[in-house]
């Protein structure tokens, strides 16, 4: 019996180390490129309905927060069906791998975006560039697992935060393109990497 349970613990380490090492191929290619069309789309509806988004924040954080459960809705389920084929037994580690390493970014950005709004207002100009920032914390996290190049798409969104931090700080204003830009870009630049590493594994 104590053999049988050092063996079981043996083979549980090895899952856990293989999870560690092997590159998550969860994220597909089409369905990231589709996220970066959904903020550019949001961008283009603040730009047409909430022209004065600083006076109208409950709108802008609807119409963002909306867009953001939707773009993690169509991964989530995408990473689910493809990490069945793509990773076998090892799927429900694989992802839940995935989820840690995004997870603190995302209830940082929650928890930052509640504090501005409550207690300073005047200070939600701010909220494009710490969400950009933030995500690339998730990003960088989660390149120990993707192909290596997604670390550029990590830099891109904390030097597009910073940017957007900068330019903000003239203008007091949030304007849709600080969003829909960053966001529509990084992620197509994401699913070109992703699309890449594809091709090459195969």
């Amino acid at each position: 019996m104590k053999d049988l349970n050092e063996a079981l613990t043996e083979i549980t380490e090895i899952r856990r180390q293989i999870v560690r090492t092997a590159e998550f191929r969860g994220y597909g290619p089409v369905t990231v490129a589709m996220t970066g069309c959904v903020a550019i789309g949001a961008a283009m509806v603040q730009a047409r309905l909430i022209p004065e988004a600083a006076y109208d924040v409950a709108t802008y954080l609807t119409l963002w927060i909306s867009t953001a459960a939707i773009a993690t809705s169509l991964i989530g389920c995408e990473m689910v069906i493809r990490s069945r084929t793509m990773h076998s037994s090892l799927g429900p580690e694989m992802i839940l791998h995935a989820v840690e390493q995004l997870v603190p970014s995302g209830v940082a950005g929650a928890l930052v975006t509640a504090v501005l709004v409550r207690a300073a207002p005047d200070a939600v100009w701010m909220l494009p560039g710490i969400w950009q920032i933030l995500f690339s914390l998730g990003v960088f996290a989660s390149a120990r697992f993707l192909p290596r190049a997604v670390i550029v798409v990590a830099a891109w969104y904390l030097f597009g935060g910073l940017i957007c931090l900068a330019w903000a700080a003239a203008q007091r204003t949030l304007s849709p393109w600080m969003m829909g830009a960053p966001f529509g870009i990084g992620q197509l630049m994401a699913a070109a990497i992703l699309q890449w590493s594809e091709a090459r594994n195969e």
